[in-house]
């Protein structure tokens, strides 16, 4: 590779420029001594989790009841180890501390990162349970689901699912960034965006997926099936006499129990709730409240089928046979 040097001699003005802009754009980086949860550690211990959620599943095979204890712990211990650190990290930055963290505030954040992990791993047990109830919801809906197995490995519904659940458990916890952060990861692998403050009981179910928006004040039931498309989200933001947006306000829609809602169906507003056993079909837009057992649904459209004329449809060229047994028809 051939470089211009006089070319390259720019680099240190253009880096001078680059770096002025830290000063006079506070808001696009974090320079100090009291580091961010790193992203890569955070992905970490959610895969870890889901291995432990999953044992046999994911990464490590061969496993059986004489050595799963073994295996489990193991991943027990380096989840504690690193997850007390990301949330002791969450803490600081978000206490206003990144910048001048001393020796003794840094020794508080990792007391108040260990009690948290503690008490969301206390959690784990129950989380399988509330997870064994998703499956189960996709097996019973989804005729072409063959197997348990078949939603563990293959749905990325039930992947976003339980990503949410885990950053759902964080969130309770009140434990800054880290819940966002995992759940726009599965975001990023499934297309489907559920925030980790919105509440969904047991037996949920997204079938294919693509494209789901599920907002932070969403409120589900059980026994709730969703498909592509869906967005369950807010009809307006309200802002106060400053022209900020008001927050802290329910913004997004109830889901009541044993409703499905249909492809690219939009459901908005915090006061507009979905009654019990009603069906929302394709595509429709609802921004007010539906009774239960309700079927909802657009009336059908009207196709409009044009046939092509004859003087539109393209000429071909005409062919004449071939003397016998010549070889094919030959154009004219």
């Amino acid at each position: 590779m051939s470089t211009d040097l006089r070319l390259k001699g720019r680099l240190p003005e253009l880096t001078e420029r680059v770096v002025n802009t830290y000063s006079e754009l506070g808001s696009l980086q974090h320079l100090g001594y009291c580091p961010l949860p790193n992203y890569e550690t955070v992905i970490s211990v959610t895969e870890d989790l889901k291995e432990i959620l999953f044992p046999g599943y994911r990464r490590r095979d061969g496993l059986h009841l004489g050595n799963i204890v073994y295996h489990v712990g193991d991943l027990m211990d380096r989840v504690h180890d690193k997850l007390t650190s990301q949330i002791a990290r969450a803490e600081c930055h978000h206490a206003g501390k990144s910048a001048d963290c001393n020796p003794e505030q840094r020794a508080h954040f990792e007391g108040l990162g260990q009690a948290k992990t503690l008490a969301f791993l206390e959690r784990l047990p129950e989380l399988r349970e509330i997870l064994a109830m998703d499956v189960e919801a996709a097996y019973a809906g989804d005729p072409a689901c063959k197997s348990h197995d078949e939603v563990i490995f293959c749905y990325p519904g039930f992947e976003a699912v339980t990503v949410y659940r885990l950053a759902h458990l964080l969130h309770e916890l009140k434990v800054p960034l880290i819940p966002r952060m995992m759940t726009e990861w599965a975001h990023s692998k499934t297309g489907i965006d559920i925030h980790p403050g919105a509440k969904i009981g047991r037996y949920f179910f997204i079938d294919h997926g693509t494209g789901v928006v599920i907002g932070e004040t969403c409120e589900i039931g059980e026994w709730v099936k969703l498909y592509q498309g869906v967005t369950l989200g807010a009809l307006s933001f309200p802002t106060d006499d400053e022209g900020n947006l008001v927050r802290g306000i329910k913004r997004h829609p109830t889901i009541e129990d044993r409703v499905v809602i249909y492809a690219n169906a939009t459901v908005l507003g915090g006061q507009t709730v979905i009654g019990h056993d009603s069906v929302i079909g394709s595509s429709v837009w609802i921004t007010r409240s539906v009774e239960p057992y309700t079927t909802v649904t657009l009336e059908k459209p009207k196709l409009r089928v044009r046939a092509v004329g004859d003087e539109l449809k393209p000429k071909l060229p005409a062919v004449r046979p071939a003397p016998s047994g010549t070889g094919p028809p030959v154009k004219q």
